[in-house]
């Protein structure tokens, strides 16, 4: 029952094979879950889901779920829950998922680990462009030093050959143009 944002639920003792809306045998109680008060949020008739659940009614699992939490175990929910930890129990064996919220689990553990490596890879990679840099920049300052020493042995050679060669001048040698 209800609209829409405002849910209301009736709890109906029904023939199981009639429609959702049809014929009802008896009403047991309701649910409001937006009903502030606790009291008025769920209203059952105990004595009478005692009686319909002992005449062999089949409790859905929402309200089976509900009657739980007040205290009514059902022997459907056990056998519910023995046939889930059955059924998971097999697809553990076989390796596969049981419902979507492990499969989910699964691939963000799968995901996160992904994420690990390609952060350990990224990091190595770093480092080692890090000690490359290093290698570079030793490498360069090693050349830059070799130049410098080469071109003080060059000016201590140039300041030294001047001193040492001084040639004599020469006299020009005009050429004089041949007759022919």
């Amino acid at each position: 029952m209800g609209r829409r944002h405002r849910p209301f639920f009736r709890i109906n003792a029904v023939e199981s094979k009639t429609p959702r809306d049809g014929r009802i045998l008896e009403k047991l109680g309701h649910y409001d879950p937006l009903e502030k008060d606790e009291q008025k949020q769920l209203v059952l008739n105990m004595d009478r889901i005692k009686y319909w659940l002992d005449s062999g009614a089949v409790p859905s699992d929402t309200i089976a779920e509900i009657l739980l939490r007040q205290g009514i175990k059902t022997k459907y929910l056990e056998e519910k829950s023995v046939r889930l930890a059955k059924a998971r129990s097999q697809a553990r064996a076989k390796g596969k998922f049981f419902n979507t919220a492990e499969k989910l689990a699964a691939q963000k553990a799968a995901e996160k680990i992904k994420a690990e490596e390609e952060a350990k890879v990224k990091a190595a990679e770093e480092a080692a462009k890090k000690v490359e840099a290093e290698a570079k920049a030793k490498a360069d300052a090693e050349a830059k030093a070799a130049e410098e020493a080469a071109k003080t042995q060059e000016a201590e050679k140039a300041e030294q050959a001047p001193a040492e060669e001084t040639p004599a001048a020469e006299p020009e040698q005009k050429e004089e143009p041949k007759e022919q």
